[in-house]
């Protein structure tokens, strides 16, 4: 614990806050997006917002894979669990996400569909081993840290010819998703936090041409409250030098090449889906994997000649808006009234990471609003 409390220390919080004070030019903004929900989380849990300067920003990013998953991907899943009756298992933030107005796979689990909450992609393979005479379907998800897990059982279902286990995979890329946000442009970003969990499997040199084509600097940050504060030191200093190179703050996680052995098992297994469509930001190209054909008898949207399903968000719902920076949870009409972490109406205050969750859950939207 003694190596964790050296990042939570109040102390060396207090020091850094004091050099970004010094250091941010007065009449300039700086807006800073972190990509990843647990630093959002970490922000908010730990008062970082209080630390800072009034004109620096945080612009929250897509958060998660389960806020960025369309209703339309949950939708399939459902049809899937309803009308082939396959043993569905998937994780557990992933059930009570809105699918379109009225579904999620947590009512169709209450309507008697086989839907099952699982904790790793080992115990789907697990459930698949102990019913033989059942399909069970993976109902995968995840940025670039949890596609090796994914991975690592397709080859282990292949090995043992496991005819009843296939994937749904929704396994998305994070660095075509930033460069997205940064060529639209709506969320004036100056700098970005960048994820650290999805950093040491793709390493930090993923982000050069990130930061070369838009000219924005990125630093990989830790999710302790004193590695986000020394992040935003060297998000400052290189704006304000108007430098833009990715620097690692998370030294003791991630390197520049990030795991190659999990990589390379990445790259045996899955190959690039031409296009994919995330919530909030649409179809882009090249931001997917998908199972390569080598391993394509496990891919269950091919076992199961599964259709894209177009399903419209909940009328009134900001995530989209939220998962692009553009707007914060608490200017949602329908934030802490109409929608709470009881009764969900978005992703986004569903997911663990999500921002709606973290501006809830740490009580900042009652400054905002009034709601108490």
């Amino acid at each position: 614990m003694k190596y964790v409390d050296e990042f939570r220390n109040g102390d060396t919080a207090s020091a850094l806050a004091r050099l970004i004070r010094a250091e941010v030019k007065p009449g300039r903004n700086y807006r800073l997006m972190e990509f990843c929900g647990g630093h959002t989380h970490a922000i908010f849990r730990f008062g970082v917002n209080d630390l800072m300067p009034e004109n620096v920003r945080f612009i929250h990013g897509p958060g998660c894979p389960v806020c960025v998953l369309p209703a339309g991907r949950i939708e399939s899943a459902i049809r899937l669990a309803e009308e082939e009756r396959v043993i569905l298992c998937t994780y557990a933030d992933l059930m009570r996400v809105p699918a379109g107005s009225r579904d999620s796979l947590h009512k169709a689990k209450a309507r008697g569909a086989d839907i099952r909450m699982i904790y790793s992609a080992t115990d789907a393979l697990a459930i698949a081993q102990a019913n033989p005479e059942r399909q069970v379907v993976f109902f995968a998800i995840g940025f670039e840290t949890t596609t090796p897990p994914t991975a690592a059982v397709l080859k282990i279902a292949k090995a043992m010819q496991l005819n009843n286990f296939t994937v749904f995979c929704n396994h998305v890329q994070t660095p075509p998703a930033m460069m997205h946000i940064l060529s639209a442009g709506e969320a004036g970003i100056d700098g970005i936090l960048g994820p650290s969990h999805v950093s040491a499997i793709i390493g930090s040199r993923a982000y050069a041409d990130c930061c070369d084509k838009y000219r924005v600097p990125l630093v990989i940050a830790g999710f302790e409250p004193v590695d986000v504060i020394q992040s935003v030191l060297m998000l400052v200093r290189q704006i304000n030098a108007g430098e833009a190179e990715v620097e690692n703050q998370y030294t003791r996680a991630v390197s520049q090449t990030g795991n190659q052995k999990a990589q390379a098992l990445m790259q045996e297994v899955f190959e690039q889906r031409p296009m994919f469509e995330w919530r909030g930001l649409g179809s882009l190209p090249e931001s997917a994997v998908q199972i390569s054909s080598e391993y394509a008898a496990f891919d269950a949207e091919k076992r199961f000649n599964m259709k894209e399903i177009a399903t419209a968000d909940i009328k009134g719902c900001i995530c989209p808006a939220v998962l692009r920076g553009v707007n914060n949870p608490d200017e949602c009409k329908l934030f802490g009234t109409a929608c709470t972490p009881e009764d969900p109406k978005g992703a986004c205050m569903v997911s663990s990471e999500g921002a709606c969750a973290a501006y809830y859950s740490y009580g900042r939207y009652r400054e905002a609003t009034g709601i108490t």
